[in-house]
């Protein structure tokens, strides 16, 4: 019976469902770039309200362990939530995450007292638990959506989910800079003070607002059935996984029961980071792993190139009025994403089941890599800033439409069922330590650069910087190449590096099903 549930699986057509699974898998993603984009505008009002005798600035010193917080939580919510969904169920641990994810939404928003130092450790605190939340969605999130899609469009439907991310930008932009207007607008025309004490509010309602779309999605969550795939293959419960996928896509029961019942085969019993799990799956988490270590360096170190662009198209944070300032910075965001973000992901929606996983994640490293070695030029001869901001959005296309996508959906399809949630958690985790590397790093290179921009030191060390950025797409790229295997147009069994002899009557169990 379970052959022919994967089967079925793998040749289901297009159905509501999956569009319904789209929405509520991509949640997470996109409460995840909500509060990773809203993060710029607010850190500019908590610069206006609590640093005023440091010319608005919020010191690098505090910017840095926000960041790291965050992104320390999302590992360990990566390795806690991704081990959890293979061990007691996708579904089970599914909306626990997002329940954490709307509860450290909104603390971040309470953030109690309002002295400087209190509400920054409670912001941080709540912030590292956002992240927890944010990282145990990501593994959940992949696995679910590989195993109820088709193997046809299987692709397609996982970078879907991603591409939420680019419709989170937007909202935190949106959100941002009509809140900031409304509040504008309230503000009584007298008060000519460019930081009104209102703006103690914005900032924490701007958070809050980011829970609700989240929280509109948990009971559809919970509502989900067990996947097929791990009901049969894990909890080797056949009659339960024909049940299941019942419940959600348009096939009966007689069309998927076997003529002849008979258990399913056990599944190997090596354990997980045992020397046969390195033998057979070694080299596929190697090239996850390092493929998003890599990218992730690249991607969270944008602060470096935000603060190049920021210096020529964004006002002076000691000049205008707080909400103005926050507006300039969301508007700013949401036109690169509408210009080049939301593009990548979309484009990759299209492409991933026409030419593989691996040309575009190779393409993408490419182009990443090209565009940042352009930027030095750019930087050092263009004082309009113009050239670097067609550059800098090139690096986000190509981003997107490429390993930023792609290391997302391809741990989804290498790895067994058994092992599938924490092989992705795993890849992630190492994705995130990247980031860590490149946001915190890269960050005191570009407070550098704030400090003295004319200083013939700090601008060879931004270009030598973008150098390496480039360098680091250059090794994604040979890394690809090299070990990372298409997953593209076959089921998620097929892809299994297991046994020969398993895969030989996998593969004879599927054809004598599709012949009945």
């Amino acid at each position: 019976m379970a052959l022919k549930v994967l089967f079925a699986l793998d040749t289901a057509r297009t159905q509501y469902y999956h569009f319904k699974a789209i929405i509520v898998a991509g949640m997470g993603l996109f409460t995840d770039a909500y509060d990773l984009f809203c993060i710029p505008p607010i850190m500019r009002l908590i610069g206006r309200i609590y640093y005023t005798e440091n010319n608005y600035d919020v010191p690098v010193e505090v910017i840095s362990p926000m960041v790291s917080l965050a992104l320390l939580g999302t590992v360990i919510g990566k390795l806690v939530f991704g081990r959890f969904g293979d061990l007691i169920g996708r579904r089970r641990v599914y909306g626990l995450a997002l329940m954490l994810m709307v509860v450290s939404s909104l603390g971040c928003g309470f953030s109690i007292c309002t002295t400087q130092q209190c509400v920054l450790v409670s912001l941080g605190f709540f912030r590292f638990l956002l992240g927890v939340g944010i990282g145990g969605d990501y593994p959940l999130s992949a696995t679910i959506m590989s195993e109820f899609a088709n193997k046809r469009t299987r692709g397609a439907f996982i970078a879907a989910v991603f591409s939420m991310q680019g419709l989170g930008i937007l909202m935190s932009s949106g959100v941002t800079m009509v809140v900031c207007t409304i509040f504008k607008a309230l503000q009584h025309p007298k008060n000519n003070t460019i930081t009104p004490k209102e703006a103690d509010l914005v900032w924490r309602l701007i958070l809050m607002i980011g829970a609700i779309p989240a929280a509109m999605t948990f009971y559809w969550r919970m509502m989900m059935p067990e996947t097929a795939r791990y009901t049969a293959l894990v909890e080797q419960n056949v009659l339960q996984a024909a049940k299941n996928m019942e419940k959600v896509l348009d096939v009966s029961l007689s069309q998927i029961a076997e003529d002849v019942e008979f258990p399913p085969s056990p599944p190997p019993s090596y354990p997980l980071l045992s020397r046969e799990f390195f033998r057979r799956h070694g080299r596929d988490l190697f090239s996850c792993a390092a493929s998003w270590f890599l990218v992730d360096i690249v991607f969270y170190s944008t602060n470096l190139v935000q603060s190049l662009v920021n210096d020529k198209f964004l006002p002076q944070k000691n000049k205008g009025n707080a909400y103005d300032d926050a507006f300039a910075v969301s508007k700013f965001q949401a036109l690169v994403a509408v210009a080049s973000t939301i593009p990548g992901y979309w484009a990759t929606v299209y492409f991933i089941d026409r030419i593989g996983r691996v040309k575009i994640q190779m393409m993408g490293f490419l182009f990443m890599g090209l565009a940042l070695f352009a930027s030095i030029a750019a930087y050092l001869h263009d004082e309009s800033k113009i050239s670097f901001l067609i550059v800098y959005a090139l690096t986000f296309f190509f981003s997107n439409f490429g390993p930023n996508t792609t290391t997302f959906i391809v741990p989804a399809e290498l790895f067994p069922a058994r092992f599938r949630s924490t092989c992705h958690g795993i890849s992630g985790a190492f994705g995130k330590v990247g980031a860590i590397i490149g946001s915190v790093g890269f960050l005191l290179v570009s407070h550098k650069h704030q400090v003295d921009k004319n200083s013939d030191a700090n601008r060879i060390s931004m270009a030598g910087a973008l150098a390496f950025l480039g360098a680091v797409c250059m090794l994604g790229m040979i890394i690809t190449y090299l070990l990372t295997r298409e997953t593209m147009g076959r089921s998620l069994e097929e892809n299994e590096n297991e046994d020969e002899t398993q895969e030989l009557c996998f593969l004879r169990c599927v054809t004598d099903s599709s012949s009945v």
